[in-house]
């Protein structure tokens, strides 16, 4: 038996548990070695973008959106202009106890949705080598890879310290 998952925009009251599922999927992905580097690119991207979601997502033209199972938090992402006819999908995460449910493919297909309906022909995204899940997850919706890099520098977008980046898209 499943439990139907909602996609709805963000509210403020999720900000709560948006904020613990970023940290908890970050901790998740931090290979021991690179420990200090998460949690410094944590503390940075809470302060720039995750602890003020409508107001960094509003700023830029964006939305951000929830996957709610039972009233919790499941999954998030977020969707901002990438070029005039483009946007590109940010913080896609879902929690660890839902995953392997269809929650990630719901909302990939949400995010497409909302982009179709916004007349927007091509959406991006990107992803990193410690996330093998999603990159399988973008190859069978039909997203082609663009290109690789190492990302060096650390931002809110990425954590930089040499881990390699996937940019793909997909035109709607």
């Amino acid at each position: 038996m499943s439990v139907e998952v909602t996609i709805r925009p963000f509210r403020e009251e999720d900000a709560p548990q948006v904020r613990e599922l970023f940290i908890i999927v970050n901790r998740l992905l931090s290979p021991p070695h690179m420990r200090d580097a998460f949690e410094a690119y944590i503390v940075r991207s809470l302060t720039d973008e995750m602890e003020r979601v409508a107001a960094y997502y509003g700023e830029r033209g964006g939305g951000f959106w929830v996957a709610l199972r039972e009233k919790k938090v499941v999954g998030m992402f977020g969707l901002e202009p990438a070029a005039t006819d483009a946007m590109e999908l940010r913080r896609m995460y879902v929690d660890p106890s839902a995953r392997r449910s269809g929650i990630a493919r719901l909302m990939l297909q949400f995010a497409e949705a909302e982009c179709r309906r916004l007349d927007m022909q091509r959406l991006e995204l990107s992803t990193s080598e410690l996330q093998p899940a999603a990159l399988e997850l973008y190859g069978h919706a039909g997203y082609r890879l663009l290109n690789e890099a190492v990302a060096e520098q650390a931002s809110n977008k990425t954590l930089g310290g040499g881990i390699r980046r996937y940019y793909f898209e997909k035109i709607l």
